[in-house]
């Protein structure tokens, strides 16, 4: 039997390896096919275009926005086909913004292509405001050839490697200063002209003659109207070839006719204050490359400081290992020796007080107040953990491909609609834990109460976002057909996962009897009060993926792609036994000073610190500003929606830790 199961895990092994899993089929082109150019949005960037003479991150000061951009909005007049034709995407692609339609480019393959006009088209002031004012915040251009997006080299110092970023600039900048409205020159030209105001000699040979109070820095948009398309194929003999990389060199080109591309003359700068003529053009090189179309993905999937991320989940698991021996050992220890006290005081059949944990034997299982909402938070953090870690998994296997975009959120929502069998059985076990009597409501409370208040948050951001006239506004009918699934899968398997467990689920069978009178829990030390425990124990739940939560915010607001599930994965399991363990240390030693009140205490400490800590990190200690009202309330919005996500999944966690624990210790002590 072991070795059947062996050699089908050596077979599944080989074969992972000799495809790509899952991936899109790979199409074969011939000579003059026809390769289809798709444009999606633009988007927001945190790609530094320049330094400055000390070094330092131009851009870092920029205002950042987080919401992107139609390509044929009428605003930045592109070029468009003769019919405007809107491609088919997954509902994770519609969701995260991606619009994705045909284009006016032609790429045939193997045919080269030199300064090919495209169209002439008149950008009005009030437009050439604002596509300088996206340009100047970074804004990039992303188009997609054969499933790969448009790329531009880039070499990352840190790690000494060159990769493909995803997108490519709207436009440049270029800073300059200035003395009374004349440019500051850096060439050794003859400048001697003297302005005649300020008194300062425009003289780059004597730059101490200006006066610094005079000088001001003022910052040049230039528009892309060329694109240097490189295209590399592989040739897989017999006349087939497949696209393996796609690779854009954005030019900005003043000129007054489409057949100039020279990238010597002027650049195109936008003004605001009258009509631009723009001409836009474009050539294309089809270049022979080695790389296998298994393989073409790897060039787009960097690794960012491999270094820090192994550095600090080596250090905090060093420091989970010695966190887990203290408590195992301290409570084992103590559990042990209670145990072997009790015991022996029953042989003794003489009478004796119980003391520390076990006088609350008879108040510990008592039913919590609003027992409902926390049966319900529980049932709903179990679900979202299981929806998470399945997701993750899938991903570190490399299940989830990039090359078909939008697949991870459309797993992580079909996933997050499945597991609602069994976050609807968990609150419902939860609730006869608690021998609630209301399970009707526990049975249409569960599937509604966080999914239908996460989805008016993204309803009223949305309505943000449609102000804004961003393509990151959800299409009604995308919203109709999320509810639709939502009340045809979700709550369907809720309501048999409650109705299941409400018949066979025995949690509710607790180890000792309850008191019907509680009893009063003594004075407790600071540091285990809610609040100070909270915070103490939050600690160690954020260090566990505070180094991730940097490059999972990067990609979620600036279009880079993830690939660093391993990491990730390794990140949330050591999430999740970090709050396992903090949790169920506090909740010892509360119970060992008689404080028996651990329900809400467990989900509180588990949950509320660390999503406290993560939303203090995403507002105060975020690297870029953001600019404008919207962008501020979909930051905070959002940020606020992703923490008390994080505080309902390790408030779970928690809970269940701890209410676990309780049954074990107390279903091995002798009550009279």
């Amino acid at each position: 039997m072991w070795k059947g199961i062996w050699l089908a895990l050596l077979l599944y092994i080989a074969l992972a390896k000799a495809f790509s899993l899952p991936g899109v089929s790979p199409t074969t082109y011939h000579a003059n096919d026809e390769i289809p150019l798709l444009v999606n949005r633009l988007t927001p960037s945190i790609y530094f275009q320049h330094k400055d003479e000390n070094g330092k991150d131009v851009s870092s000061d920029k205002e950042h926005f987080l919401y992107s951009y139609d390509y044929y909005n009428e605003k930045f007049h592109f070029c468009k086909p003769e019919h405007v034709e809107k491609q088919p995407e997954s509902l994770g692609s519609v969701i995260f913004g991606d619009r994705i339609y045909n284009s006016p480019f032609q790429l045939k393959m193997l045919e080269d292509k030199e300064c090919v006009a495209l169209c002439k088209n008149t950008i009005p002031g009030e437009d050439a405001k604002f596509i300088n004012t996206l340009i100047k915040n970074g804004f990039f251009q992303n188009w997609l050839v054969d499933g790969l997006p448009a790329a531009r080299n880039v070499y990352d110092s840190r790690t000494k490697t060159n990769y493909y970023g995803t997108g490519f600039n709207l436009g440049f900048t270029d800073v300059k200063q200035t003395v009374g409205g004349k440019t500051i020159p850096s060439t050794m030209e003859e400048l001697d002209s003297e302005d005649s105001e300020t008194g300062a000699t425009l003289d780059a040979r004597e730059p101490k003659n200006i006066k610094p109070h005079l000088v001001q820095t003022i910052e040049l948009p230039y528009f892309v109207n060329h694109f240097d398309i490189q295209v590399e194929y592989h040739d897989r003999s017999n006349g087939n070839y497949r696209v393996v990389g796609v690779t854009v060199n954005p030019v900005s080109i003043e000129r007054s006719s489409p057949g100039a591309c020279s990238t010597t003359v002027e650049s195109l700068t936008l003004v605001e204050d009258k009509d631009n003529d723009v001409y836009f053009t474009y050539s294309v090189k089809f270049i022979a490359s080695d790389t296998v179309w298994a393989t073409r993905w790897d060039k787009y999937l960097h690794i960012y400081d491999p270094q820090i991320q192994w550095f600090s989940l080596i250090n905090f698991s060093i420091i989970i290992i010695l966190l887990s021996s203290v408590v195992i050992h301290s409570i084992l220890r103590a559990v042990k020796s209670d145990f072997a006290r009790y015991n022996e005081l029953h042989l003794d059949n003489e009478f004796h007080e119980d003391t520390g944990w076990k006088l609350g034997h008879g108040d510990v299982f008592r039913t919590s107040s609003k027992s409902m909402v926390l049966s319900v938070l529980v049932g709903s953090g179990i679900q979202l953990f299981l929806m998470i870690i399945c997701s993750i998994f899938f991903a570190a296997l490399g299940l989830v491909s990039p090359a078909s975009r939008g697949s991870l959120p459309t797993v992580m929502f079909v996933l997050y609609a499945l597991f609602g069998f069994v976050g609807s059985y968990t609150s419902m076990g939860v609730y006869k834990f608690f021998h609630g009597p209301y399970w009707k409501a526990n049975l249409i409370i569960t599937p509604i109460l966080l999914p239908g208040a996460i989805f008016l948050l993204i309803v009223a951001m949305n309505f943000f976002l449609l102000s804004a006239q961003s393509s990151g506004v959800i299409p009604a009918r995308t919203l109709f057909f999320i509810i639709f699934l939502w009340f045809s899968v979700s709550i369907p398997l809720s309501f048999a996962g409650s109705y299941i467990a409400y018949k066979k689920c025995n949690w509710d069978e607790h180890p000792t009897k309850t008191n019907q009178i509680a009893r009063q829990s003594p004075f407790q030390p600071w540091y285990l009060r809610t609040t100070q425990a909270t915070l103490i124990a939050g600690i160690f739940s954020f260090g566990s993926i505070a180094v991730e939560l940097y490059f999972i915010y990067s990609s979620l607001w600036f279009n880079k792609i993830f690939c660093m599930f391993g990491f990730l994965l390794f990140s949330f399991l050591l999430l999740t036994l970090t709050t396992s363990l903090v949790t169920i240390f506090i909740t010892y030693h509360s119970l060992c000073l008689e404080n028996w009140l651990w329900q809400w205490r467990s989900f509180i400490i588990g949950g509320l610190g660390c999503s406290v800590y993560m939303f203090i990190h995403a507002i105060l200690f975020t690297k870029f500003k953001l600019g404008g009202f919207v962008t501020i309330i979909l930051y905070v919005g959002y940020s606020f929606m992703i923490s008390v996500l994080c505080c309902v999944v390790t408030g779970a966690i928690g809970f269940f830790s701890s209410m676990i624990f309780i049954r074990k210790i107390y279903s091995r002590v002798k009550v009279e």
